[in-house]
């Protein structure tokens, strides 16, 4: 087992862990977080979500939902002493504790696009849950290695067989498990360690806080099970490594040792997934997964060498995780903080950050200067003087850096790959409630919208209205909230609308001109362009394909400019244009008269001309939906989700209850908690994420466009 020790802060890069622990709400990632905190002696009192005494959902609104919010970073130390394939000492641990509500996917997607490995955390009750599927996918696009646990083995229902085999089945996870519960339930009192053939409880009544948990001997209806166990977990191990193989058919004996080494080296490589188990709340548990986060999640230097693209050349270079290698660092997160200002959080891959340090922002092509550089647990800070390879801070001082840039050495200049976000879906007008107000609204969305890739704003050019639109009407109710509590804002709002957006589904062409005579200098634009439909969730591009001088080169980005202002503003209804591609292949101009606002307004005349013969449809955002009830419920469920034009893709059991699974149009569903509440007598639950967008039925599509032409909003 272990003990904690807080070493001086300067670690080798072999012993940091930079870790996120992700999960579907409610699968007790905030309260497993804690637990680590306390064990690693970073906390000295467990923080509790029920008290809102939580060290890592700081915020009110976290406290008051009992919800994580805003991802929260922490550092703290784990000393292994235990047998086992890494040698004794301490290991500093970087984590990061993410949210599990879908409306705060943003949170998730740029954790995971700077971390080194994941802790994925389950409800052996509930097994694996949709959001739990997302962010597993997340992981595996960013290639990131995990271990999971299987949370709430104390709870009712709770089942480790069925969670493992709907981890292997939904996941196409190949797991191996290294840690196996003793009892379940209210039975539930302690974990087998599979590989040393260790087993060992937690007393509630003697250490309620599980620090110190008692070995006893494998209970003997566990015994035959934990032998077959490990047969088969010495037998997977074995096939990752061709020398262990060897030994394996020969008959002879691996050692623990021997197999933690290979088990790790599968682990790093994302072909093996250790699992433990345990119940956070209850205290039993978390210490070996602790260990397990120090032998089988990567270093830093277990990552390959990050690449990017110099903008200098538009070749890929690589950079090692090392100090004395030029800097390269991507700033993955912006916080406001009301005592020091403005926090830009980074992963520093190569190089070395001091304060005061000149780099240079690549992506934005800007000089930066390094203020302050900061430790982050939660809300609280350490101020420290040198960060390097490996390390995740936060930083003071920047001015121009936004999420996804990259911070450089500027004689070494690199591009990392940035980080995408899913657009928003639900969108709702925001009007101060006085003129006073007005400015400080401005200034806390801007600030917001700094904070949240997936938070945009935007103005109704019919009605002068500001419109913040993001990704559910949990994400806005936050937004709005915040702005009243941090900004001191008092704000009205409308009714949540849906972020419908309009397409093209034929190629077609016209002519964009403008002509303006006047006294002295006149304008003079003309351009023509063409339309071809591009594929759902492809977006826009923008193609010259003009021979010769038809139209100077100078003036091609205006009309790229004018074409993308004309597809913001939309054409059939107001709602932005999306997925097609714009061809400029002719046009004229004059040696005096042309300029390029005169071809900006031709291109997006061109635009509009153009959509409007290429039948043009309005598109719907399209929601996964999951309803979990009781039985007896299931019909009348079903029913009414037919009756909202949904199409059921599915149910199955899950314990006592059925799901239901299928997708249906975020139009059809404002309120609908509300209703399924009534419905079921306050018993089913339902989960909602993005899904797709999808054609609006030309019926419902035309009551949509008239509505909005004749001033007023769709519901």
């Amino acid at each position: 087992m272990a003990e904690t020790k807080q070493p001086s802060k300067k670690v080798q890069l072999e012993r940091i862990r930079n870790i996120g622990i992700i999960a579907h709400i409610d699968a007790g990632k905030t309260t497993t977080t804690e637990r680590v905190l306390y064990y690693t002696g970073k906390s000295y009192k467990i923080g509790d979500i029920d008290e809102g005494t939580t060290q890592m959902d700081w915020m009110e609104q976290e406290r008051e939902r009992g919800i994580t919010i805003m991802s929260a970073a922490t550092t703290t130390f784990w000393t292994l002493k235990e047998e086992g394939a890494v040698p004794d000492g301490a290991y500093r641990i970087n984590i990061i504790d993410t949210p599990g509500h879908v409306d705060f996917t943003a949170e998730v997607e740029r954790s995971l696009r700077v971390l080194d490995g994941a802790v994925m955390v389950f409800d052996a009750e509930e097994g694996v849950q949709s959001q739990s599927e997302t962010v597993w996918r997340q992981a595996d696009r960013y290639h990131v290695p995990r271990i999971c646990f299987i949370n709430k083995m104390d709870k009712l229902g709770a089942d480790f067989e069925r969670t493992i085999g709907m981890v292997k089945e939904r996941l196409g996870a190949k797991v191996a498990i290294l840690a196996y519960p003793i009892g379940a339930e209210k039975d539930f009192q302690g974990i087998v360690l599979v590989l040393e053939k260790k087993a060992f409880v937690w007393d509630d009544d003697k250490d309620p806080k599980g620090e110190n948990p008692q070995e006893i001997e494998i209970p003997e209806n566990l015994v035959s099970k934990i032998e077959k166990i490990r047969e088969e977990l010495v037998e997977t191990i074995s096939e990752t490594d061709t020398r262990l193989t060897e030994k394996f058919l020969n008959g002879e004996k691996i050692g623990v040792i021997e197999l933690k080494k290979a088990l790790r080296k599968a682990a790093v490589a994302n072909q093996l997934i250790p699992i433990y188990t345990g119940a956070s709340l209850r205290n039993k548990g978390v210490q070996p997964m602790l260990d397990g986060i120090v032998n089988f999640l990567p270093h830093p230097l277990d990552v390959p060498p990050v690449e990017g693209v110099n903008p200098q050349n538009e070749q890929a270079e690589k950079r090692p995780p090392e100090a004395k290698a030029p800097l390269a660092a991507l700033a993955f997160k912006i916080q406001t903080d009301p005592h020091v200002g403005r926090l830009t959080y980074l992963r520093i891959y190569s190089g070395t950050l001091k304060p005061g340090d000149n780099v240079l922002n690549a992506t934005a092509n800007k000089q930066e200067r390094i203020g302050r550089l900061l430790l982050m647990h939660a809300n609280q800070r350490e101020e420290i003087k040198q960060a390097e390879a490996g390390e995740i801070v936060a930083v003071v001082g920047l001015k121009e850096t936004t999420t996804g840039d990259t911070l450089c050495d500027k004689n070494k200049p690199l591009v990392l790959e940035s980080i995408k976000f899913p657009d928003p879906v639900i969108s709702l007008a925001i009007e101060p409630k006085t003129r006073a107000d007005q400015e400080k609204l401005s200034y806390a969305l801007k600030k917001l919208s700094e904070e949240d890739p997936t938070f945009k704003i935007s103005s109704d050019r019919e009605t002068g209205q500001t419109i913040i639109s993001g990704m559910g009407e949990l994400h806005l109710e936050i937004i709005a909230d915040r702005m009243k509590r941090e900004f001191k804002v008092e704000a009205s709002t409308g009714r949540p609308q849906v972020a419908y957006k309009e397409t093209i589904k034929k190629t077609a062409s016209a002519e964009g001109k403008y002509i303006r005579q006047s006294g002295g200098r006149g304008q003079y634009g003309h351009c023509l362009l063409r339309l071809e439909p591009l594929g759902r969730g492809e977006g826009f591009e923008f193609a010259n394909e003009i021979r010769g001088t038809a139209v100077p080169s100078e003036y091609i980005p205006a009309i790229e400019k004018g074409v993308k202002e004309a597809m913001e503003n939309g054409v059939l209804a107001g709602y932005p244009v999306v997925d097609l591609k714009a061809a400029v292949y002719d046009g004229s101009y004059h040696e005096v008269d042309s300029s390029e606002i005169a071809f900006k307004i031709a291109g997006s005349i061109a635009l509009q001309a153009a959509a409007k013969q290429a039948d043009l449809v309005l598109l719907e955002p399209i929601m996964k939906i999951e309803v979990t009830t009781p039985e007896e419920f299931m019909g009348d469920v079903i029913g009414d989700l037919s009756a909202k034009r949904s199409q059921i893709l599915g149910t199955e059991i899950r314990g006592k209850t059925r799901v239901i699974k299928g997708q249906v149009p975020l139009a059809e569903i404002p309120g609908y908690a509300t209703t399924l509440r009534s419905m079921t007598q306050g018993r089913a639950s339902f989960y909602l994420e993005p899904s797709h967008y999808e054609e609006v039925p030309s019926q419902i599509a035309e009551k949509i466009i008239l509505a909005k032409k004749g001033g007023r909003t769709a519901a």
